[in-house]
């Protein structure tokens, strides 16, 4: 179970490290970046591993050690990722401040396993002996640094939270929920830890109800700081590929019109290699063949009225528009002076950008469909007398 858990903030570490490899001068994200290493590199730490004396994990003392003082880690640069997060400047006096306590805590960590053999440490939180006083301190001492350092964070993330909008709002509820759950186990944990100590027994089944409740809230904070670039992503995926389909849903308007006025089609603007790299891009090339075919449209307006005055010009539907669009592309072919003066066509209703582009599509996909009918290539006819 730990292994299908450790999947997503593993995950989540790599997307953090590439975007610190980008911009290694930002401070909140550097602090974002090592919670999330320090977290995940506790992880095997915290997995059982009697195959090897010598092993590292939560057989050894001190494998128990390390996934304790990386966990005060974890819960430390989250502090740091808020207190960069106000101010970089205040935040940073401030973090010095709280990185003394928590080398402190490490420190009376280890000097108190030192003093008792690692075996004692040796196996997991619910099998350790909490009668021996070593014991009971190093847990007591880790857990409740563990939730003062978890519950300042998850005041600050619900205080965000509030003042964000979606979908920055929903990652950082997420997160304080998680927060607000790793510190509310914590306390039961330090409960578990006082009932042991004094003799007492804490039912297994509690013990690892709390343990899943503990890895659950940990998934459920890492999933809500990285959730709002997650959509990003997923959102910027979904617009690519609209703009590839519809840059290819274009292409027979765009070929009539290229045909008719080469000069439109536009070229880059630098010879820079990475310019040109830039201009193949599918955003780039969907908006160029948008802008080209809108020019197209508007220089072979003069060629398409009927018997209508510019205002009926405007109401064609897309059939009647793609015919003679096919007419008026054969007379400049032909050389034929443009009889009246240019006009917009295919404006949308809407007043944004995207109805506009159903427009074009609509006449490109009619421009398709009427792509295997046979065309008269003579002097055209006007389309309500065909």
């Amino acid at each position: 179970m730990f292994h299908l858990l450790l999947l997503v903030p593993a995950a989540a570490v790599v997307w953090k490290l590439y975007q610190l490899a980008r911009h290694p001068k930002d401070a909140p994200l550097r602090s974002v970046t090592l919670c999330l290493v320090t977290a995940v590199a506790s992880y095997p730490f915290a997995l059982p591993n009697a195959a090897s004396e010598a092993s590292m994990s939560a057989d050894h003392g001190a494998g128990k050690i390390a996934q304790n003082v990386l966990l005060l880690g974890t819960v430390y640069f989250l502090m740091c990722f808020y207190l960069y997060s106000a101010d970089e400047q205040a935040g940073g006096r401030r973090a010095r401040r709280e990185a003394a306590v928590v080398v402190m805590v490490a420190a009376l960590l280890i000097a108190d396993a030192a003093t008792v053999p690692h075996d004692v440490f040796a196996g997991s939180y619910s099998t350790a002996d909490m009668t021996i006083p070593q014991v009971a301190f190093f847990y007591g001492l880790a857990g409740a640094y563990l939730m003062y350092a978890l519950a300042i964070a998850g005041r600050w993330t619900r205080r965000c939270a509030r003042q964000s909008s979606r979908p920055h709002s929903t990652g950082l509820w997420m997160a304080a929920v998680g927060l607000s759950a790793m510190a509310a186990a914590c306390l039961v944990r330090g409960v578990m830890i006082l009932i042991r100590w004094r003799g007492g027994i804490v039912p297994q089944q509690v013990t690892a109800a709390v343990a899943f409740f503990l890895a659950v809230a940990i998934v459920l904070f890492v999933v809500g700081i990285t959730y709002p670039a997650v959509r990003t992503r997923i959102t910027s995926a979904r617009l690519w590929f609209r703009h590839r389909r519809d840059h290819r849903r274009l292409a027979p308007l765009w070929q009539l019109l290229a045909e008719a006025y080469p000069d439109n089609v536009l070229k880059p603007c630098s010879d820079d290699p990475r310019e040109a790299r830039r201009a193949r891009g599918v955003h780039r090339r969907y908006y160029r063949r948008m802008v080209e075919c809108r020019d197209g449209l508007v220089d072979v307006s003069p060629y398409l009225a009927g018997g209508e005055d510019e205002d009926g010009l405007l109401d064609l539907t897309p059939e009647v528009l793609a015919d003679r669009l096919r007419r008026a592309v054969q007379r400049v072919e032909q050389g034929t002076p443009a009889p009246r003066h240019a006009m917009p066509l295919a404006i949308s209703d809407g007043r944004d950008q995207e109805s506009d582009v159903r427009q074009l599509i609509a006449i490109s996909e009619a421009l398709s469909s009427s792509s295997q009918q046979p065309t008269d290539r003579g002097e055209p006819v006007d389309a309500d007398h065909r």
